[in-house]
């Protein structure tokens, strides 16, 4: 490419910076003409590109990445010195193009509505509030774990392998689509993350890449905790970007889901974001909460427990911190954090 070419990209970075900055302003706007109109055609072409190759091209485009940058720092260590002008503006190209990339893909999401405001669920609520949805959500799902063990004392074994969790996933979104046609998911397009084993150690459960819309699975975590995260990571494929917004989709379409096990996830899923929010406001009620809940669910929480302690690394902190800037970049505000107000969602939703 001429240098004029890379100057007129690289400059291209300020308008989009800009750009941003005003779409952040206008959720209605991004809403009608991006999430609802230009999304779903990109979202359709990537998914018919990319779901029929049965590993995860997403991960491979990552690596691909890594090694060319790596690859040219190293061939162009010299330019930095001797040439830094030429050098700043491959950079700075190279992450134009990029940039852009990831918001016409996917990133511009992040700019829609609220889901509060479409599904017009309040975003606040009291100590007693969500002391009685979580009461509800232990009767809730005591009565489902009990229907699968038939003993309150056993833990669930989920009877599935990966791809036909995925498959009744989208089942979930098929029925949740009855209800509210926004939440129509036309594509399978889930899979095994080929570098699971990593992703546990970063403290990560899945992802879904911007460039190939793949939902990414780690899938050497506990399958118990397979069912909500496959869903969760289907509502980001959906233009849900926001974490809060995810989970409680993914929570949605579980216990919307025709089959038991996923019903018990969803639920599952529900109580364990309550239960953390209530030691929080009122432990002493917390505590006496725990005794009531069976047994048998309490060891499903404690393998999930067991396996993300003994993956637990110094550098987590690091990657979960980077993350969270990341999310704080794309008009999440509380970062990482926003995971948990997702309780908000559900307290109102679940509340009579």
């Amino acid at each position: 490419m001429s240098k004029k070419g890379k100057i007129i990209i690289a400059l291209c970075l300020l308008p989009q910076y800009f750009l941003l900055k005003v779409a952040k302003q206008y959720p209605e706007f991004v809403e009608t003409y991006y999430s609802l109109g230009i999304f779903p055609t990109i979202s359709k072409l990537l998914n018919t590109t990319f779901k029929w190759i049965p590993f995860s091209v997403g991960d491979l485009l990552y690596v691909a990445l890594i090694v060319y940058v790596i690859r040219w720092a190293i061939i162009n260590r010299k330019r930095l010195k001797t040439n830094p002008i030429a050098w700043s503006l491959d950079v700075l190209s190279f992450m134009s193009v990029l940039y852009f990339m990831f918001h016409l893909c996917w990133g511009f999401n992040y700019y829609r509505v609220p889901l509060h405001t479409t599904l017009q669920l309040n975003p606040k609520y009291t100590t007693a509030q969500l002391k009685s949805v979580t009461n509800k959500l232990v009767i809730k799902t005591n009565q489902l774990h009990f229907e699968i063990t038939k003993d309150s004392l056993l833990k669930t074994t989920l009877p599935y392998t990966f791809s036909e969790l995925t498959e009744i996933s989208h089942k979930g979104y098929s029925q949740l689509e009855k209800q509210n046609p926004s939440f129509k998911h036309e594509s399978e397009n889930t899979k095994k993350s080929l570098f699971s084993t990593p992703l546990s150690y970063m403290g990560f459960s899945g992802y879904v890449n911007p460039f190939t819309l793949e939902a990414q699975i780690n899938a050497v975590m506990p399958r118990n905790s397979m069912p909500t995260t496959i869903a969760h990571e289907q509502a980001h494929q959906l233009g849900y970007a926001a974490e809060n917004e995810a989970n409680f989709i993914g929570f949605l379409a579980s216990i919307h889901n025709e089959d038991l096990y996923f019903n018990y996830a969803g639920y599952k899923f529900a109580l364990r974001y309550c239960l953390i929010e209530l030691s929080k406001r009122d432990p002493e009620v917390y505590a006496s909460t725990l005794c009531t809940i069976n047994p048998g669910i309490l060891d499903d929480y404690q393998e999930a427990f067991e396996f993300w302690s003994a993956h637990h690394n110094p550098l987590e902190p690091v990657f979960k911190g980077f993350y969270s800037h990341f999310l704080k970049a794309n008009n999440q505000a509380n970062g990482i954090e926003s995971y948990s107000y997702v309780v908000a969602l559900l307290v109102d939703y679940l509340e009579d």
